[in-house]
């Protein structure tokens, strides 16, 4: 038996036989054929390019079917990188120079993922990685060599391989798929994301694994702890079969919960709300007993539209999500573009550092008619449910009084024309950058409500770009001054009487739960499959023993102090 451990990027755990999947070595021609000419060449490049984007159109579909809108949308991104102007213009300057259409390919891919991945940029780093592998779609569909397919699995199937794609991961058979292992990866990855989005468990980063495992051999998995065990004896796969099905009964008795309310053992109620990206994924929230939606990422409506969508595209779409909601609370957070969303029909200036950039609500404020022509959609979308307005990327007072000084203008404006909405609408904003977040109790008295983005508010806090491999250990909630400052903006809205909720994905961090209701935290927003777990853990609380707890975690000095003492 041989133990290796990873990163545990989604719960559960696994029993079932390896099926190591290796990219097989594409052979490059570098000699044209007799009968070659520049424009055959440009023909099969073309070709390729055509025949990989119907390809991820459909894996695009799928991925909407299986896992929402949301995780969709990365697709796009994709499609856009395969039709990259300054890219195909390289290639075609290659198979100019006499190179054949794969060579050119081929070594415009290698050039430009280089060049990409060494700018100090985040997201131009996950462009690099997106790339390799629209790169290697494009060329075996230039030279007609087939592309692996993961939609026909054994029973039991545990694939193991150096890092699982976005369209690897949405054609994965899930009825006999069971898990899947990388060599590399992190819990951010977009193939981890989509785990825990089809709950699947998953180790990624296990250094060694593809030297280690042998096809066919059996191997147990823990998603959580990111263990693994080869070739393990028949009592520890007994050990594990039994934990297994504890596991499988745990989610069944937790369906129970799903009438039931967020209430501590001494009566402290909390609500349990939902993340959505699309209409489309509404459902699941009311399937998993959430009694609200805490954030609508409205970018998605852009990012899948050839065109800024119209006042009436979106008032459509926010009306379905308000009226499936029934009364229910549903914060629609305006446009967060920029960062690592990007829209083909908007020309966003190339930075340094777009995350400290021009992005969210500063793009808002800058264009306005656009800004007003989603606040009128989400004004008159507000007659048919309990609609919350969020604005994101607050950093100044300033920028608060200047979107609603355009709020009352879009007000005015319906009023003219006669349209119907919520008068008393309710408007709040993101905590997500250290300056809300230091004078919390200076912006609460500017709204109604605040929600944290611990995934953002993480990052600013600590100077650390989570997507580094270099320092992505330093990346951590459970920071203690991250921690404080969280108290410290829970504290700030209840001094002014106004509700706080949590959307990051810290607040479905089970590990975090009973620590942000001894915080007060008023409000838990999270992905579907996380509330039912989250709702169980402070079912099972005390609020004042809660509190106890969250004394004890706030004097710890570092973050591994602060996890050492986790329930």
């Amino acid at each position: 038996m041989r133990r290796l451990t990873g990163i545990g990027a989604s719960e559960g755990v696994s029993v079932g036989k390896v099926l190591l999947f290796i990219e097989e070595e594409m052979i490059i021609p570098n000699e044209k054929a007799p009968d070659s000419t520049i424009e055959s060449e440009f023909t099969k490049l073309d070709e390729g390019l055509k025949k990989s984007k119907t390809q991820l159109i459909a894996i695009r579909e799928k991925v909407k079917e299986k896992m929402g809108e949301d995780k969709a949308a990365i697709f796009d991104g994709h499609i856009m990188l395969l039709e990259d102007e300054d890219l195909i213009m390289e290639v075609q300057d290659k198979i100019k120079g006499g190179m054949t259409a794969a060579k050119a390919l081929s070594e415009g891919i290698e050039e430009y993922c280089l060049m990409i991945s060494q700018l100090d940029d985040p997201y131009l780093r996950e462009r690099a990685a997106d790339l390799q592998d629209i790169g290697k779609r494009w060329l075996k569909n230039l030279l007609g060599v087939k592309i692996n397919d993961l939609s026909n699995l054994e029973p039991g199937t545990i694939v193991v391989t150096y890092d699982l794609t976005p369209s690897d991961t949405a054609q994965l058979d899930l009825k006999n798929c069971v898990g899947f292992i990388t060599e590399v990866g992190g819990k951010t990855a977009h193939s981890a994301i989509m785990a825990r989005s089809l709950e699947l468990p998953a180790v990624v980063g296990v250094k060694g694994i593809l030297l280690e495992a042998k096809e066919g051999e059996t191997v147990i998995m823990d998603g959580e702890a990111g263990e693994l065990f080869l070739d393990p004896s028949s009592n520890l796969i007994s050990e594990y079969e039994t934990k297994r099905e504890e596991l499988k009964k745990e989610k069944e008795e937790l369906k129970k919960l799903i009438k039931e309310e967020a209430i501590t053992i001494d009566g402290r109620k909390v609500d349990i709300w939902g993340n959505i990206g699309s209409p489309n994924d509404v459902d699941a929230v009311i399937e998993s007993g959430a009694t609200g939606i805490g954030l609508y990422r409205t970018e998605f409506l852009f990012m899948n539209s050839d065109h800024f969508p119209t006042e009436d595209e979106q008032y459509q779409a926010y009306r379905i999500v308000a009226e499936k909601m029934q009364g229910k609370p549903v914060t629609i957070r305006t446009m967060d573009i920029g960062g690592d969303k990007e829209l083909p029909y908007l020309d966003l200036p190339k930075e340094m550092n777009p995350f400290l950039g021009y992005r969210a609500i500063r793009i808002s404020l800058e264009n306005k008619d656009m800004f007003k022509t989603q606040l009128k959609a989400i004004l008159r979308a507000s007659q048919y449910g309990q609609i919350k307005i969020m604005y994101p990327m607050i950093s100044s007072i300033n920028e608060i009084r200047s979107a609603n000084a355009i709020l009352e203008e879009c007000k005015k404006e319906l009023d003219e024309i006669g349209k119907i909405y919520d008068r008393n609408i309710k408007v709040g904003i993101m905590i997500e950058t250290p300056s809300t977040a230091i004078i919390a109790y200076k912006f609460a008295k500017e709204v109604d409500f605040f929600s944290i983005g611990t995934n953002d508010l993480t990052q600013y806090f600590l100077a650390v770009d989570r997507g580094n491999e270099m320092v992505s250990t330093l990346y951590n909630s459970f920071n203690p001054a991250v921690l404080e400052a969280i108290q410290k903006v829970i504290d700030a809205a209840h001094d002014e009487g106004i509700n706080i909720s949590m959307c990051g994905e810290f607040a479905g961090d089970k590990k975090a739960t009973k620590l942000l209701l001894g915080m007060g935290l008023d409000s838990f927003s999270m992905s579907a499959s996380s509330t039912l777990q989250v709702k169980k853990i402070i079912r099972d609380s005390n609020y004042s023993e809660a509190q106890k707890y969250r004394d004890l975690i706030l004097k710890q000095n570092t973050p591994e102090e602060v996890i050492a003492k986790l329930i």
